[in-house]
């Protein structure tokens, strides 16, 4: 996997393609976006070795490194499939949590849960059944420093590189933050930017909302106010009260989550401002349709850059 972030400039999928064809790259799925306003371009490729001849990863993060610096790119390259380390922070709710060691463990999400953290003792033997280590840290505002910092150890002790908060409902200072900035998503009970903060449910019960849903977002110093990635809603109607209203918005906040974590691992989420640039997979073909080559052995690239 490629990706290739940088400000627009005339030429640049021409010189990604270029350097595709001098490693003998076959590309088999490329996707890009221009953003106009911000001046910035981004773009992901799927490729995989013509003839099944095989090309290291580091030699084509080597072949590609000029690149980087001609265009001020951000780049990376990382085979296909390969799994992100991610911790996992949960308070009293479950659903979340559940659902993302189920679909890590059936292999839907490309990603190893290396531990869970959480401010409550309550979820320890369903983690430890999946045979995921699961770490007690309570928090007080006493203790929030000390919490930290042994988050901040875990994070190091596991390799972490990717921080999900799994309806954990302790706000993160924000140095913690800074110090992961784009490598901490979050799930918000509600469709944002409506209804932030504390008990999202109840709010949206006392306006009488039609629709409810969950947010899924990257944690910045400001609460609930980092760059969306995924959004689910479902219809409600004036017969559901807040707890109803609960009850129908866990299957949003569950998909939400999934689908943002599978996105950001599978590099197809480009921080772009405050805003997200997510560079979807394709849709599978409807029956009677042709189907799509066999992507399953292949390499994908992507890359976030400008260009024209």
């Amino acid at each position: 996997m490629l990706t290739f972030a940088c400000p627009e400039k005339l030429g640049v999928v021409h010189s990604i393609t270029e350097v595709l064809v001098q490693q003998r790259q076959e590309i088999i799925d490329l996707k890009q976006f221009g953003d106009r306003n911000s001046q910035r371009f981004f773009l992901r490729v799927h490729f995989a070795c013509e003839g099944g001849s095989a090309v290291s990863t580091q030699a084509l993060r080597e072949a590609f490194a000029p690149l980087a610096e001609q265009y001020r790119a951000e780049l990376t390259v990382e085979p296909k499939g390969r799994k992100r380390r991610v911790l996992l922070m949960v308070s009293k709710s479950e659903h979340c949590l559940n659902d993302l060691m189920f679909r890590a463990r059936v292999g839907e999400l490309p990603i190893e849960v290396v531990a869970v953290v959480s401010n409550h003792d309550d979820h320890r033997d369903l983690v430890e059944w999946h045979g995921i280590p699961y770490h007690h840290i309570p928090v007080t505002p006493a203790t929030k420093p000390q919490a930290e910092a042994e988050l901040l150890k875990l994070r190091e002790r596991y390799d972490v590189e990717l921080v999900v908060l799994a309806r954990y409902m302790q706000v993160l200072s924000s140095r913690l933050v800074e110090d992961m900035a784009g490598e901490v998503i979050n799930i918000h009970h509600s469709f944002l930017p409506s209804f932030k903060g504390a008990r999202p449910y109840h709010q949206a019960y006392e306006k009488g909302v039609k629709t409810v849903g969950a947010t899924a977002h990257y944690v910045n110093a400001e609460l609930d106010e980092g760059p969306i990635i995924a959004q689910q809603v479902v219809e409600v109607d004036h017969t559901f009260d807040a707890a109803d209203l609960a009850a129908a918005g866990r299957d949003t906040e569950r998909k939400a989550l999934a689908n943002a974590v599978k996105w950001h691992c599978e590099g197809r989420v480009f921080l772009n401002g405050n805003r997200t640039v997510v560079l979807k997979q394709a849709r599978r073909s409807a029956p009677g349709r042709a189907e799509r080559p066999n992507q399953a052995s292949m390499t994908t690239a992507v890359i976030s850059g400008a260009l024209r």
